[in-house]
């Protein structure tokens, strides 16, 4: 089976390197343009997709954008029996989705219907939700929205950070990937209509969304922290400096205290009262800075007990 990949992410690595080591004729792969990096930004830096392809000998595509005649003719020159979307970055128009015979395959980081959109491991943390797993879909232009061939799933660990979920979602999804592949080989393939009753989403990530709500319950903020860690970090505000907040604890404890109040700084971490109960946090980066234990950051006076992390002034979206 000839497959054309499109990916761009590490989370997209793991079902690349799958398809390789089954035996699939790989034959192009289609990620972004290289990202300027550094502070001069004149370093160009390859997406870990592209960097799997050239490692094995694949050509690569990197178009500005999905589309245009000279680009669809580029992809249907390649022949491929089917398309396989990891976390590309952008939606295909369907001319592009209807190119392969056997047609176009997503890997998507939920149990379809729920958590559709461009943060379903962030957002299945942040909303407690005891399991989640990957979905292998036919590809439609509406967004997520493409009959399901075969799901896998898993429970979310305690404590679970999204970036420990994801590296956990992405073999998964690898081996979801070849088992669906073969279904569709055999001729067994049945995909099912996704049930729009059951539709929920998870938008992208933005900052405001990021922003921790002290009045919420410690169980909601430490949700909240892990689901953005380590990008782009759930963050507050205290003494007026912008700080991430990285590998929250639940603390239970009394609601003496108002929420934000900054408890205790040692060793041990940071402890904030919450609207129920408390949180330790494990780690910190003020903006500015390299990422610090509490403990060297209150060294460095720039933070100590009595002092309060700021709500935000609205319902954060």
């Amino acid at each position: 089976m000839r497959v054309l990949f499109w990916g761009t992410p590490e989370f997209a690595t793991a079902p690349l390197r799958a398809l390789i080591g089954e035996g699939f004729d790989v034959v192009g792969v289609v990620t972004q343009p290289d990202k300027p990096v550094g502070r001069s930004r004149s370093t160009l830096q390859a997406s870990p997709v592209k960097k799997v392809a050239l490692a094995e000998g694949i050509p690569v595509h990197q178009p500005e954008k999905p589309r245009g005649d000279a680009f669809i003719a580029e992809v249907a020159a390649l022949s491929a029996d089917i398309s396989i979307v990891v976390a590309y970055g952008h939606i295909l128009p369907k001319v592009v989705i209807d190119l392969p015979r056997l047609g176009t395959l997503n890997i998507h980081a939920s149990l379809l219907p729920a958590l559709r959109g461009a943060a379903p491991i962030q957002a299945a943390i942040r909303e407690g939700l005891a399991e989640t797993g990957v979905s292998i879909m036919q590809m439609v232009p509406q967004l997520d929205a493409g009959p399901v061939l075969h799901t896998a799933r898993t429970p979310i660990l305690e404590d679970e950070t999204a970036l420990e979920l994801s590296l956990r979602l992405s073999e998964l999804g690898a081996n979801a990937l070849i088992e669906a592949l073969a279904l569709v080989e055999l001729g067994l393939a049945k995909p099912e209509a996704q049930d729009e009753s059951r539709v929920t989403f998870a938008p992208k990530i933005t900052r405001e969304s990021a922003q921790v709500d002290w009045t919420a319950s410690a169980y909601e903020v430490a949700r909240h922290i892990r689901a953005y860690e380590p990008k782009p970090g759930g963050w507050s505000k205290v003494n007026g400096v912008e700080v991430k907040l990285f590998g929250a604890r639940i603390a239970p404890r009394g609601t003496m205290h108002g929420a934000g109040d900054v408890l205790k700084v040692d060793s041990a971490g940071l402890l904030v009262a919450c609207g129920a109960g408390a949180v330790r946090i494990l780690a910190v980066q003020p903006a500015g800075k390299t990422r610090l234990t509490p403990e060297q950051w209150a060294n460095g006076r720039g933070i100590a007990a009595g002092d309060k992390f700021d709500t935000p002034a609205g319902p954060i979206p």
